[in-house]
């Protein structure tokens, strides 16, 4: 049992003010696996307060006595990759060579590239006789998610505290022991007391602690628009700094000059990453409607050839959902399709029929395709989170577009094309955060965020960067 019994507040590892645990499972097998601390908004009135002591002297701190600490934290994921990988595929489901590779590879690469990119940052500049400087927000307020545990919450503490934030992390408690190594790895680095503080906890407790509290300057969320809603309104009493990164129900644009046998198996790829659990995936793949039968026989060949089982199974490419709530949700997702008339290519409800012995409890779900959707359907508007993909056809270019376009969200988006230019004037279209062209994918320097409720700001990068300072005009006098 991994069991966790303190947070982290003012550089120690301190027992909460509540009595309460909570509980961990594997969802490979459905058995708890470990615990931490339930916290308590007194516990984040404590984190909070030990942030802002910090302030100041680490604002000040040189840049590169700051830098040389975050690059020893992605010297530690690339010495660990290992054991964190195995950690992260037991909390959260992800088979076990892509967690090693995705879950910490990732994050690793993402605080790597923050020091480059703060040396790089303009933290001043002239602009005819007004000097701009951009200083550090504050305080930042970090709530993260489940689903890309380790490398969401270093997309927000890698860039705040580089710039010169402290920061209070409260991560899911859905996977919350990654955070406790990283922190054990924050203590050992010597990064100077409260600098980063830990609070687990559970959202409408923590998370609006967290959110409401008038010493945190800039809140940080991922998550999903309805959480993400709650945060905004709960931050605003204090015209707290909010930035969002949210849900997503993105589009996959197949023109009709594309290489169907090659793109729409990737397509497939794209949208069962994680066992569907990824905001930017690829969940509506638009094609030409005269090639909807074609396209959902590649589908269903793609879905059917998804090797689905435990997360340390040699040969898993398809781990299970993170919890059985999760679990309940796509099953009545991919009801809702059937009911709704969509037509049910491959997969559909209940467990897959040959998962081995002693799994059977674990939140596994079959590989599904619907064909024939149209964009007014349920499985069409709302975000699964699951593997489902849902192919909708579309008459010519302008109605992909807008098929793509109509919908609530817009995080992220995909064209593929044998015509490069043409493929990327549609990519231009799309009011969406980005969009992979022809199968390509994230670039950890470039921006990732979304339009509409997809929420508002940008990680990674200097974009990133840009969100945790605020800009000071000091007008010089004259002559």
């Amino acid at each position: 049992m991994n069991q966790r019994n303190q947070i982290y507040i003012g550089g120690s590892w301190v027992d909460s003010y509540g009595d309460d645990a909570i509980d961990v499972y594997d969802p490979s097998t459905g058995s708890v696996i470990g615990s931490v601390p339930e916290g308590t908004p007194a516990d984040v009135d404590a984190a909070v307060a030990a942030a802002l002591a910090a302030f100041d002297g680490w604002a000040t701190t040189p840049l590169e006595e700051r830098l040389v600490l975050i690059e020893g934290l992605a010297a530690q994921f690339g010495a660990r990759m290992d054991d964190l990988g195995t950690l992260i595929s037991q909390e959260m489901g992800m088979p076990l060579p892509m967690a090693k590779m995705i879950q910490v590879g990732m994050p690793m690469a993402t605080t790597g590239g923050v020091p480059g990119t703060a040396r790089e940052f303009s933290f001043e500049e002239t602009i005819s006789r007004t000097l701009v400087t951009r200083e550090p927000v504050g305080v930042v307020g970090c709530i993260t998610p489940w689903n890309y545990p380790l490398h969401q919450i270093m997309a927000k503490i890698a860039p705040a505290m580089a710039v010169g934030c402290t920061v209070v992390l409260k991560p899911s408690e859905v996977a919350p022991l990654n955070a406790f190594v990283l922190t054990e790895i924050i203590d050992e680095l010597g990064f100077p007391p409260g600098v980063f503080n830990l609070v687990s906890g559970v959202g409408p407790v923590v998370g609006e602690a967290i959110a409401a509290h008038p010493d945190v300057d800039m809140v940080s969320f991922t998550g999903s628009t309805r959480a993400g809603t709650r945060v905004a309104e709960v931050a605003a009493i204090n015209v707290t700094r909010v930035h969002q990164e949210l849900g997503g129900k993105s589009a996959n644009i197949i023109l009709d000059d594309a290489d169907f046998a090659t793109a729409i198996p990737k397509a497939v790829g794209a949208c069962y990453l994680n066992s569907g659990q990824t905001c930017s995936a690829l969940t509506r793949l638009l094609v030409p409607a005269d090639r909807i039968d074609e396209a959902a026989e590649l589908a269903a060949a793609a879905a059917d050839a998804q090797v689905v089982g435990p997360a340390a199974a040699e040969g898993t490419g398809l781990g299970p959902l993170v919890s059985q709530a999760q679990w309940e949700r796509v099953q009545g997702y991919i009801q809702a399709g059937i009911d709704e008339g969509a037509t049910l290519v491959t997969g559909g409800t209940g467990k897959p029929d040959d998962l081995p012995e002693g799994y059977e409890d674990g939140y596994y779900v079959r590989p599904t395709v619907f064909a024939n959707v149209s964009n007014s359907m349920t499985i069409a508007r709302e975000e699964i989170f699951g593997p489902v993909l849902s192919i909708i056809g579309y008459a010519d270019e302008d109605d992909a577009v807008a098929i793509a376009n109509d919908t609530d969200y817009g995080l992220s988006g995909g064209v593929w094309g044998t015509d490069t230019d043409r493929a990327l004037a549609v990519a231009k279209r799309l009011r969406t955060g980005q969009v992979d062209m022809n199968g390509a994918f994230l670039n950890h320097e470039a921006p990732f965020g979304g339009y509409k409720k997809s929420g508002n700001g940008r990680e990674l990068g200097r974009y990133g960067l840009a969100e945790f300072v605020e800009s000071k005009s000091i007008n010089l006098p004259m002559g």
